[in-house]
């Protein structure tokens, strides 16, 4: 099966049951300041899952790219990456545990689907706690499903297992369901011992189904929600390998475009096994998560903060482990062709944005080469790193914090950790928050300061477009309660007349106190009324269109006041280059 098939399938599988199909967000969310990368499907659908009403219905399901670099150290091995297609549908506040079950199963199984066999198959579920009971009810919902064949293949883990939710802070949570398939060589075992789900390396987890329940409240209780949520996720990259019954991802047609450029440039050979394999595997992966990040419609550039660290930090060791492979020539622009020419069908932004993606690319790839010969000379010279050193390897260099360590382990070089610990605390702070998010939890930050600024958005670009022309479009936006990131075309930087103009219209459409009116409709009627919209693909075919007075009328999902009075005074703090012909605004609201 290829990864089209499997993409299909999916789809056509949760349109039978009445999903609407809607298109993949962004990778960097526009309003979630509590992470850096849109890391699972339910990531743009916060607002709805919290009981706004979405403009294609009650059950929905789609294909979204995400970017996951917690384990970062791990890729190279055969399941681990860092970019990733998440398979995903949801219910808001309609089916719940039974139907979410028997879909599952009959995807898995049936021989119009997926076709695996059950035999290979088991499911864990919650054990219970004091928070909630043991979730005996999706347990009996999985016997009756698969006619009894699950019977002693049903492992009951405690909520560091099988529980979604926002640890340590409030909101929508509950227990989960998750698929396993035996990818073990000696046969599927009949019976489970209780915990094998949590530890056993042969079941490998190919789904996750999470019942939002509950909301925990500021005092740490668990109180049943009122719409009750079903938001699943399956993985494109790992189900694939499975269905194609192939021990690792790097064996499909995902990756295998951009294996065989690997080995064309480094002259090795992907089966050699080792290190030679890691070494292709990491380039592969590292190089296919620069590509689209740096070619989502708001993607990031490298840089030494936020998502341009996890770019540059990408960047640099596929270029390192290129090294390795004993590829001495630049090569990231050619593998990012590669990359582009396999999924720009899929993901237009690719092809939109080719330009930026390749002239990134070479411009860091040739800062990056520069100094990591003279680098690399540097640390062959030691035989002890202590914490200043490493420090200076980073600033000198531009060796990535992670790469220090990692060179420090292959030439079997002594750390004086406790130097190296002070001296980076603050960095460590930083890859902490670039690894796992910025904050625990992941929920959509929809305070009152983030709805202001979202809307305070509109106004901006509706200003802009007035002073500056017609052709100007939103190239990107990235909101926090504390300022608003806008990115929009234009060739050259902004006059102190321009910004003060722009600034001064979006106060005065404020001043007027504008309701802000919301409608639903079409999307081919949408476009027809509205002033400008950031990217029509990322709508679905039934749209929300907020209006300001006529001064902006645009597709958009996020929250918004009900009136431009509530914004208070708009203050534009910066304006700079972000990349080749897109100018950047920061702004904020006091």
């Amino acid at each position: 099966m290829t990864a089209a098939e499997l993409r299909q399938k999916y789809l056509d599988f949760f349109r039978s049951k009445g999903h609407a199909v809607i298109p993949s967000a962004s990778l960097i969310p526009e309003n979630d300041p509590t992470v850096l990368f849109t890391t699972a499907g339910m990531h743009p659908l916060v607002p709805f899952l919290m009981g706004e009403k979405h403009p294609a219905g009650q059950r929905l399901v789609n294909i979204q790219k995400c970017v996951r670099t917690d384990d970062i150290d791990e890729v190279g091995d055969p399941t681990h990456n860092t970019f990733f297609e998440m398979l995903g549908n949801w219910s808001l506040g309609e089916y719940f545990k039974k139907e979410s079950i028997e879909w599952s199963w009959e995807f898995l199984t049936s021989k119009e689907w997926l076709g695996i066999d059950p035999k290979n198959i088991a499911v864990s579920v919650f054990e219970g706690d004091a928070d909630a009971p043991r979730d005996d009810e999706s347990a009996e919902i999985w016997l009756k499903v698969s006619n009894g064949m699950l019977k002693g293949r049903i492992d009951f883990l405690p909520k560091a297992k099988n529980w979604w939710g926002p640890a340590g802070m409030t909101g929508p949570c509950g227990t989960d369901t998750e698929m396993f398939f035996w990818v073990g060589k000696d046969p599927v075992p009949d019976k489970i011992t209780p915990g094998d789900l949590a530890d056993h390396p042969c079941w490998v987890e190919i789904w996750n189904n999470v019942f939002m329940q509950y909301n925990k409240t500021g005092e740490g209780k668990f109180k049943p929600l009122v719409q009750k949520n079903v938001d699943t996720g399956m993985g494109l990259e790992r189900t694939l390998a499975i269905v194609n019954g192939v021990d690792n991802i790097y064996e499909t047609d995902l990756f295998e475009g951009i294996v065989l450029k690997v080995e064309e440039f480094s002259g090795k050979n992907y089966s050699s096994g080792g290190e030679i394999t890691k070494a292709i595997r990491i380039v592969t992966d590292h190089m296919r998560a620069a590509v689209f990040i740096i070619g989502d419609d708001m993607g990031a550039v490298p840089s030494n903060t936020k998502q341009g660290y996890i770019v540059r930090r990408l960047i640099r060791r596929a270029i390192r482990y290129g090294k390795i492979l004993g590829i001495e020539d630049n090569f990231t622009k050619q593998l990012a062709e590669v990359v582009i020419g396999m999924y720009g069908s899929l993901y237009a932004e690719l092809e939109r944005n080719r330009t930026k993606i390749l002239e990134e690319l070479e411009k860091e790839e040739n800062k990056f080469r520069k100094t990591l010969e003279k680098g690399l000379k540097e640390f062959e010279k030691l035989e002890v790193i202590d914490g200043n050193y490493a420090f200076n390897l980073y600033q000198t260099y531009g060796f990535p914090l992670e790469m220090t360590v990692e060179l420090a382990k292959e030439k079997g070089l002594e750390i004086n950790k406790e130097e190296f610990e002070v001296e980076f605390k603050k960095h460590q702070e930083l890859s902490r928050t670039t690894s796992a998010g910025m904050f625990k939890g992941g929920l959509a930050d929809a305070s009152a300061e983030t709805t202001r600024l979202h809307t305070a958005a509109h106004l901006l670009l509706a200003a802009l477009r007035e002073t500056l022309g017609g052709e100007i479009i939103q190239k990107g936006a990235n909101i926090t309660a504390e300022r608003l990131r806008f990115d929009f075309n234009y060739p050259e930087k902004l006059t102190s007349e321009q910004i003060a103009t722009i600034e001064n219209l979006v106060n005065e459409k404020i001043g007027e106190k504008i309701p802000v009116e919301m409608m639903e409709m079409s999307k081919e009627e949408a476009l027809k009324i509205a002033k400008t919209s950031f990217d029509p693909s990322k709508y679905g075919d039934v749209v929300k269109v907020y209006k300001i007075g006529d001064f902006s009328i645009e597709l958009c999902g996020g929250p918004h006041v009900g009136n431009t009075g509530e914004l208070g005074h708009f203050k534009i703090q910066k304006e700079e280059s972000s990349s080749s012909g897109v100018r950047r605004i920061k702004a904020i609201l006091t």
